[in-house]
């Protein structure tokens, strides 16, 4: 899948806030992790904007508090991507914590086109307690699921090969469900398009062929019914 374009939609703040309404009826994927994890940099170099970033970076963790949909425009099509507030983060006060976690699960549980969501997990730590609840609650929602494994290039070669192995085991999924990815490189860019594109533009004998959520996953598929 090749990106043409991309622009800011919209945002979700509040509690039964609806989405943007050009995002209504359109293929939709999101992006979660905790806090500090890397997402905006991930969204940035996924869709070409390394330059002229349009997922704002900051250095602070915790600081997006919103859920943002940006509309982009493909080769294949046009679709929705989500970016989802940080988890995780001891300094939030619990009042804003809880409203997050109110609004994010507002969003994805009534999601009529979510089609998956990109589950980010920091390669240099493996998945955290927060991770593993995030990884169970998609689980209970039977949402398809895709691990991108951050900050790959902060690795050698062998600590690195140790680090993604390590987190497949305590994922309990097999490698080809995960992706790792650098956003300073680039590396895992054209792979995860690439699994993007087949999840949101399914060919009609590869949609009849889709297990449901829940099922038993395919071999060869970075893509899991979590």
């Amino acid at each position: 899948m090749r990106i043409k374009s991309v622009e800011f939609a919209g945002a979700i703040g509040q509690l039964g806030q609806a989405p943007p309404e050009s995002a209504r009826g359109m293929p939709q994927v999101a992006f979660s992790g905790r806090s500090n994890v890397g997402k905006s940099s991930l969204i940035n170099r996924l869709l070409g904007r390394t330059r002229t970033a349009i997922a704002r970076v900051s250095q602070q963790p915790g600081k997006t508090q919103e859920i943002n949909f940006y509309h982009v425009r493909s080769d294949l099509g046009d679709f929705f991507l989500v970016d989802l507030p940080g988890y995780g983060y001891a300094r939030v006060p619990d009042a804003l914590r809880k409203k997050w976690e109110g609004v994010i699960h507002g969003f994805i549980s009534t999601a009529k086109d979510l089609a998956g969501v990109v589950q980010l997990i920091d390669l240099r730590t493996g998945p955290s307690p927060d991770d593993l609840r995030s990884v169970d609650y998609l689980a209970e929602l039977g949402i398809p699921v895709l691990f991108a494994f951050t900050k790959a290039d902060k690795l050698n070669k062998t600590k690195r090969e140790e680090q993604f192995a390590a987190a497949v085991r305590k994922l309990d999924i097999t490698p080809d469900q995960a992706i790792a990815f650098s956003a300073l490189n680039g590396e895992g860019r054209d792979e995860l398009l690439e699994t993007l594109g087949a999840l949101l533009f399914p060919a009609p004998d590869e949609a009849a062929e889709t297990p449901e959520p829940g099922g038993d996953e395919g071999e060869g598929s970075a893509l899991i019914p979590a």
